[in-house]
């Protein structure tokens, strides 16, 4: 069997190594690189760190607008598909990378496999709901990372939907699941970033210097990180958030994103970075993030995998949204949602939850990517004579 795996940004590659290398074991995996995440600290040291292997094929697409680097990624895709053939094409999440995969491969013909399915903000202003939605309803297999996107898709019309939704147990004999033949199946595995921790975090702190190098104590610092262009390309809402980072009562570490950095400027907003308590850094390495999550007093944040990777580490989140698709999170009071609101964020700050005062009980055990490959590995060697789906 034949997969080929499409990433383009940092998020990605955290999610693919732990699938990559579940993969190798049984499967011949073509893995591809759009290129939209580019820049050596977001892109080349992840797959140095993560232990990826390089990639098959790097499209180089780069930045542009959505339509541009969309249409770029479609065109190339398409010429790749057409030359290697594979099996299945396996996207990830919900930026314009995933969007292409996956409509350059229905468009041939070629089932697709979508990880990190059925998640939703409801806030179609968003780029990545438009995404994450096209995307799921593009694909063969939708991988859910938790049971609450495995009842979203439920909301849609989805019905082949074994085991109602819930975790599925690695081990499991797909056969005994009646699932269907003639429509998509919804498998909720876990979540292959929880993976992707328990594999790395161990690493991380044997090897890690962030905390020296910047001169930080454990828990006497913030750490925040804001990407997301409802933040970043309006004035007025990257001006609010700086402010109430700028008057924290602890220093806040904050890894300077490239685009962040551009807006900062062209808003004239540098001023807000001096003389307060942001420490301004370069985007940092995976390793290097993972210690500085697990560190921090509380982490302030719009990236939905930071929010979920502070309530897996037991550290409080602040998330720079109205909405999040990880509700579960905040259900368990580990993550507070504040918008860009100056004063909700100053008030945030300043009364946390206490650390690990909840436990996971929604992103799996660990092997969700051994699930994934189970599934698919099944799918493929059934497709004619077992009542698991492949498309008609």
């Amino acid at each position: 069997m034949k997969i080929l795996s499409v990433v383009g940004a940092r998020p990605q590659f955290i999610k693919a190594a732990p699938v990559s290398r579940a993969l190798r074991k049984r499967c011949d995996e073509v893995l591809v690189h759009t290129g939209q995440h580019y820049d050596l600290n977001m892109s080349q040291v992840f797959f140095e760190e993560l232990e990826i292997p390089e990639p098959d094929y790097n499209l180089g697409v780069g930045s542009g607008t959505h339509a541009w680097q969309t249409g770029q990624m479609l065109i190339r895709l398409e010429e790749l598909l057409l030359k290697e053939q594979p099996d299945w094409v396996l996207v990830y999440g919900d930026t314009n990378s995933t969007l292409a995969g996956a409509l350059a491969a229905a468009k041939l013909h070629i089932p697709v496999a979508h990880i990190e399915a059925g998640l939703r903000s409801f806030n179609k202003a968003m780029p990545e709901e438009i995404n994450r939605v096209l995307a799921d309803h593009l694909s063969t297999i939708l991988f859910c990372p938790t049971g609450a996107a495995a009842a979203n898709l439920l909301h849609e019309g989805f019905s082949n939907i074994p085991n109602n939704g819930k975790l599925i147990d690695c081990n499991v004999n797909l056969h005994d699941l009646e699932a269907k033949i003639d429509r998509p199946l919804v498998i909720n595995t876990g979540d292959v970033m929880y993976d992707a921790l328990l594999y790395n975090i161990g690493i991380a702190e044997n090897n890690s210097i962030i905390i020296r190098s910047l001169g930080v104590q454990p828990k006497q610092y913030y750490l925040a990180t804001v990407h997301r262009a409802e933040n970043t390309d309006d004035p007025a809402r990257l001006q609010n958030i700086l402010q109430a980072l700028a008057l924290a009562e602890e220093k806040v570490v904050l890894p300077m994103h490239p685009r962040t950095g551009k807006y900062i400027a062209d808003y004239k907003l540098d001023g807000l970075l001096e003389n307060s308590q942001i420490c301004v850094v370069d985007p940092v390495s995976y390793l290097d993030m993972l210690v500085l999550e697990k560190q921090a007093k509380a982490i302030v944040t719009d990236s939905g995998g930071v929010q979920k990777e502070a309530y897996l580490l037991g550290v409080p989140c602040i998330t720079l949204r109205n909405e999040t698709e990880w509700v579960e999170t905040v259900a368990a009071g580990a993550n507070k949602l504040v918008g860009c609101d100056a004063a909700a964020i100053e008030h945030a700050m300043a009364s946390l939850p206490d650390r690990g005062s909840w436990k996971n009980a929604f992103y799996g055990d660990g092997h969700a990517s051994e699930l994934i490959v189970n599934v698919l590995q099944c799918v493929d060697d059934h497709r004619q004579n077992c009542n698991l789906l492949f498309p008609v």
